[in-house]
């Protein structure tokens, strides 16, 4: 089964239907895949597991895969303390953590994707068991003693390749912020965890509430309605305060027990970034002009008050949109079929990297609906990597989850352009999982550095909004027309719009998450937030009001939120200079394929982007890049994180 088939076997059968007595288009086979009905087949003799592990029959079989692990664990650990040092050695740290990833990270996705109580919470004990193991391992002394004196030995370090060196200097890291290497009596381990865990608990009760908000603040026409949505939403709560600052407290802690200058230094090496040293801020000469358009739309809907508050910018900011463009999703939705959008994915890739799409249809067990909802994201279940017990190599699996709407009876799922652009969002994390060929699992497909992972999803959303891409796939689900160049243009002009002041607003958020991560203030977080808002987005703090207690971002990538603009940056780099001028273009399609796809995170991240640049970028050139994203007259200027 090729690598490419494994991409599918959960998402195909989402939503496919077609209409056949006025359908007049033909589909590829992955187009017809997906807008077609599946066929039912009676597979009465043939058992398998989730994903095709044979355990997963049950909920129960997430203990015998737990138990098959860990007991494989055990060997593999006594195998890494005997061997000799050398090449060997990494290869079982990596056949070590494989087989850890290959249960924790299939758990990880059942627990949230499960329809199934059953299976989530065997899941959930998976994942806290696996996780345990995991945190013991990188604090197991006579282990790191296997790997410390592979690379104590300039003998031995010279004989190892790059790859092999980089993957064991990455193992030694994991021991090093464990704090392996500390007094036993400054080890006391579990504050920050637990900590954590009840951050995450907590944010994770009021995602739905979340998703609410962000329709009121986008939909509502009542100021007061969106505003009294705003106040409740971020009204402080004592508890989760006291959690978040106690949080901040253990991870500055943390990190100088471990030998780092702040949580921001050693949650930032290895990055791109390196280091939390400067921040790119941008002035305020376009979103001031910005912020300018939605008071004067303010005050036209409503007279008596224009002040712009939080709570305006992003209804304000979709009103002047359909001013300006009249960008009606469902005007677009009949060229967006869900088989379209597969085979425009299908002719890209095998333009840019050969590869071809093929739809296989699932064996009985592995998965557990043929009509599964999903949720935007992207899950690695196994890594790839070359086993040398074999010779052969292990294809990655992955999966897509995509919320998308049912088809009718006369229509079938029919997408909106953000959920277009979404779906080839997400097939760029996946694409490079699957297009990876790194010697080892720890180091493949999206394990890489977070500055760098969002790289290859953000350049594919350059090719979703390109006419020379859509036109090859965007047809009418009826009719066959093609979706008018005219409606794409107006779709990428509306994009433009309150640009500076959305990215600004990015911005904020990134200094903000450094600020708390970097040395400690003598303020409490509300009011570093009242500081940071004042001088780095320019619409008011609003009293009584706690956003940094919903900014669940500080629980999974604390310190990391500026990976965002920075992986835009680079994927506006790549774009302008590789493909703006032809986006089929085989070679660069291969050359992307060769120095940004294959190594996952065996290959230091500047030196990808340099490879595929041919240059070395500086400060200025990541500045420009998303200035560049903007409308003419965008100044910007740097400064240091501390300032």
């Amino acid at each position: 089964m090729s690598a490419c088939r494994r991409l599918f076997y959960l998402v195909k059968h989402r939503s496919l239907w077609i209409h056949l007595r006025r359908n007049v288009t033909t589909w590829s086979p992955v187009g017809a895949a997906f807008n077609t009905k599946p066929h039912r087949r009676l597979d009465l003799l043939e058992k398998n597991g989730l994903f095709g592990v044979p355990e997963l029959t049950c909920p129960a079989g997430f203990q015998l895969a737990t138990k098959t692990a860990l007991k494989n664990t055990e060997k593999l650990v006594e195998k890494a303390c005997s061997c000799p040092p050398g090449a060997e050695t990494v290869e079982t740290f990596d056949q070590l953590s494989d087989g850890l990833c290959k249960v924790a990270d299939l758990a990880d996705f059942v627990k949230v994707a499960h329809p199934d109580p059953a299976f989530r919470e065997a899941a959930e004990k998976t994942c806290m068991e696996i996780g345990t193991v995991v945190e013991k391992l990188n604090t197991n002394v006579e282990l790191c003693k296997s790997l410390k004196n592979l690379l104590d030995d300039p003998d031995i370090v010279a004989q190892l390749d790059p790859d092999t060196r980089r993957v064991a200097e990455l193992f030694m890291f994991d021991f090093e912020i464990s704090g392996i290497h500390l007094d036993d009596k400054l080890v006391k381990g579990g504050n920050t965890s637990v900590i954590l865990l009840k951050m995450s608990h907590v944010i994770i009760q009021s995602t739905f509430m979340s998703v609410y908000l962000k329709d009121i603040l986008n939909l509502a026409l009542h100021l007061q309605v969106r505003e009294i949505a705003y106040r409740i939403y971020l009204y402080p709560n004592a508890d989760l305060m006291n959690c978040l600052e106690e949080l901040l407290r253990c991870r500055y802690k943390l990190a100088k027990l471990v030998g780092y200058e702040s949580f921001g230094h050693r949650a930032l090496k290895g990055t791109m970034a390196k280091t939390p040293v400067r921040l790119v801020v941008f002035c305020f000469l376009r979103t001031a002009k910005d912020f300018q358009m939605m008071r004067d739309m303010k005050k036209k809907i409503n007279p008596r008050n224009s002040e712009l508050m939080p709570w305006d910018h992003p209804y304000l900011s979709g009103v002047l949109r359909a001013e300006r463009f009249n960008i009606e999703p469902s005007l677009y939705s009949p060229y967006l079929s869900l088989g379209a959008c597969m085979e425009g994915l299908n002719n890209l890739f095998s333009q840019l990297y050969g590869v071809s799409l093929m739809s296989e249809h699932p064996s009985a067990g592995e998965v557990w609906n043929e009509d599964v909802r999903k949720l935007d994201c992207h899950f690695t279940i196994r890594g790839g990597r070359r086993c040398q017990e074999s010779g052969q190599y292990q294809l990655p699996v992955v999966v897509l989850m995509l919320s998308l709407p049912h088809p009718t009876k006369s229509a079938p799922t029919l997408l909106t352009p953000g959920m277009m652009e979404n779906l080839f969002h997400e097939m760029g994390h996946a694409m490079h999982s699957m297009l990876g060929r790194t010697r080892y699992q720890h180091v493949t497909g999206t394990r890489c550095a977070t500055d760098f992972a969002e790289v290859p999803s953000i350049l594919m959303e350059y090719f979703a909004t390109d006419y020379r891409v859509i036109s090859q796939f965007a047809r009418h689900y009826q009719t066959g027309q093609p979706l008018p160049e005219s409606m794409v243009a107006r779709l990428c002009e509306s994009k433009k719009v309150c640009g500076a002041a959305d990215t600004q607003l990015q911005i904020f958020y990134a200094v903000l998450d450094q600020i708390y991560h970097g040395k400690p203030q003598n303020c409490s977080t509300t009011e570093t937030l009242k500081n940071m808002q004042q001088k780095f987005y320019g619409l008011p703090y609003t009293p009584n009001t706690a956003w940094q207690l919903r900014f669940s971002h500080l629980i999974g990538y604390g310190a990391k939120y500026y990976s965002y603009l920075m992986s835009r940056a680079v994927a506006s780099m790549v774009w302008k200079q590789c493909f703006v001028q032809d986006p089929l273009n085989r070679d660069m399609g291969e050359r992307y394929r060769r120095e940004m796809l294959a190594h996952g995170g065996a290959k230091e991240p500047m030196l990808m982007v340099e490879g595929m640049l041919q240059r070395r970028p500086s400060i200025e050139d990541f500045v420009d890049a998303l200035v560049s994203e903007l409308n003419p007259n965008f100044e910007t200027f740097l400064m240091d994180s501390e300032s």
